[in-house]
């Protein structure tokens, strides 16, 4: 798909400010949209928006379908007659630029509860008709996702595969069982969802009312620990007892000389095909009624992804095993039409996978802070050797903020100091820096002035933050997802400089 030339902002909900300790989707998130208008910018990218899980990680998540009930506004609640203001000042003392994932779920579930009983003792008729037509239009995830949860919570939180039997083997008579028993619970949980996906669809449509466009991101893989593979188990590489036979992650690269072991149970291609690809096409229809361009995350991992027994503890010890390839896509094409997907081609990517890309014309990308360094994919990430059909970042989520690489030494990479100081000095004579002062926008206005038609920016970098404001470190087993900013650091100048370099490169 052809992208017009454009630039965006990326930033993930729970990073806006707010009163209840985390981002989500009520009036902060209109305000980050008058900034977007006012700085000239064409997109928004976000992260999954799914319930997440293991780690608060919006790439493990419990479904690939449902949205995250932490992102519902408290506030547009309270609009609505659900809550109180009084009931909204209970809000414990919460940090401003970081999300205390624990107390914030505590408080957002307690005034999340409040409103759901609320609504179904007191919701006009109109409102339960509307409510009924969402849960008749996503039945098919809806119904599962929202015992599951239920059943989670039954259960202490703890992983299905320990659940009782006949529930995680999903006997029918568990399943009614179950079902009555948590009535109360399961209507909850679609009661969420219903806010989530309307307040969303409000947001969405603001966003292209100004011509703003959101980009959505889709992990190739589920968690285990999901509603997805409890509900599909003969999906996925599982054993008898559902735990995973093999599981999914990257060999040692530039982040890590061990790799990364997601620990996502890969999928049984074999079978998916054999049912035509249903689960994939709906997985995709879902994410298309929620986006306008959808970023694929691990790409590559369709023409042949890394493959790990089970109980390894690191990735060195996998294999590359073949996907589904061009067919996958084929099918989804026929499905759909042309697809708004990029693909992220990052890291071993060989010349099967960029075919695939060729042949339905997705985007690739490109991130600056590995163009000067020893990765193997530097020279392509250099401005002068951009092609048009790519999106072009300063740093990914994955990475620090261009500061923060910039500052920081060797820091998480497998980088020597002479590797660094070569990497720098390499910088330094492509950007013609004088010092490294405001190294963020140097990389920025080189990435404006190229010919990649996308190019997108984390918000940590237009507000020149350093490693505090990381959103991820691959490996870390915490600490991330949290950052957030405040309203008061978006300042004028910061705005008209961004909106400057837009128009002077017809962005």
């Amino acid at each position: 798909m052809k992208f017009q030339r454009s630039s965006g902002v990326l930033l993930h909900p729970t990073s806006l400010p707010g009163p209840y300790g985390s981002g989500d989707l009520g009036p902060e998130a209109f305000h980050f949209i008058d900034f977007l208008t006012a700085a000239g910018q064409k997109i928004w990218q976000v992260l999954p928006l799914n319930p997440t899980g293991y780690g608060d990680s919006p790439y493990q998540c419990f479904s690939a379908f449902a949205g995250n009930p932490l992102l519902i506004s408290l506030d547009l609640l309270a609009e609505q007659g659900l809550l109180s203001r009084e009931e909204l000042a209970e809000v414990p003392a919460l940090p401003t630029t970081s999300v205390d994932y624990g107390a914030v779920i505590a408080f957002r579930f307690k005034m999340l509860r409040r409103a759901a009983v609320r609504f179904f003792d007191s919701a006009g008729a109109s409102q339960k008709t509307e409510y009924e037509a969402f849960c008749a239009e996503h039945r098919e995830w809806l119904e599962d996702y929202a015992l599951f949860m239920a059943a989670k919570d039954a259960h202490g939180g703890i992983i299905w595969t320990e659940w009782d039997h006949e529930l995680a083997a999903r006997e029918p008579e568990a399943l009614a069982r179950w079902s009555e028993r948590l009535a109360d619970d399961i209507a909850a949980y679609k009661f969420w969802q219903f806010e989530f996906f309307r307040q969303w669809g409000a947001l969405r449509q603001a966003c292209n009312r100004r011509g703003i466009r959101i980009m959505g991101d889709v992990p190739i893989y589920v968690a285990h620990d999901s509603t997805d593979v409890w509900a599909a188990p003969q999906l996925f590489w599982l054993g008898e007892q559902g735990n995973p036979l093999k599981v999914s992650g990257v060999p040692p690269d530039y982040f890590s000389a061990t790799g990364q072991l997601w620990g996502n149970p890969t999928y049984r291609w074999e079978r998916i095909k054999a049912d035509g690809y249903r689960w994939w096409i709906a997985r995709l229809r879902g994410v298309m009624a929620l986006f306008d361009l959808i970023r694929i995350d691990h790409f590559r991992g369709f023409e042949a992804y890394f493959e790990i027994p089970a109980g390894e503890t690191t990735a060195i010890n996998g294999n590359w095993i073949k996907g589904p390839g061009t067919e996958l896509f084929e099918v989804l094409e026929q499905e759909f039409g042309e697809l708004p997907i990029v693909a992220e081609n990052l890291g071993r990517i060989t010349p099967e996978v960029e075919a695939i890309r060729a042949r339905f014309g997705f985007p690739g990308m490109a991130i600056l802070q590995f163009a000067f360094g020893t990765d193997p994919q530097g020279p392509s990430f250099r401005p002068h050797n951009y092609s048009r059909n790519l999106v072009a970042y300063t740093g990914g989520h994955d990475n620090d903020t261009t500061l923060g690489w910039w500052t920081s030494g060797i820091a998480d990479s497998t980088r020597t100091e002479e590797e660094l100081r070569s990497e720098h000095e390499f910088a330094r004579a492509y950007l013609n820096l004088r010092s490294g002062k405001e190294i963020q926008w140097s990389m920025i206005r080189a990435l404006m002035a190229s010919v990649a038609d996308t190019v997108l920016i984390p918000m940590q970098d237009v507000l020149g933050l350093g490693s505090e404001a990381r959103m991820n470190l691959p490996g870390r087993m915490g600490g991330n997802w949290k950052w957030r900013y405040e309203r008061q650091q978006l300042r004028p100048k910061m705005v008209r400089r961004l909106r400057t370099l837009t128009r002077l490169y017809d962005r």
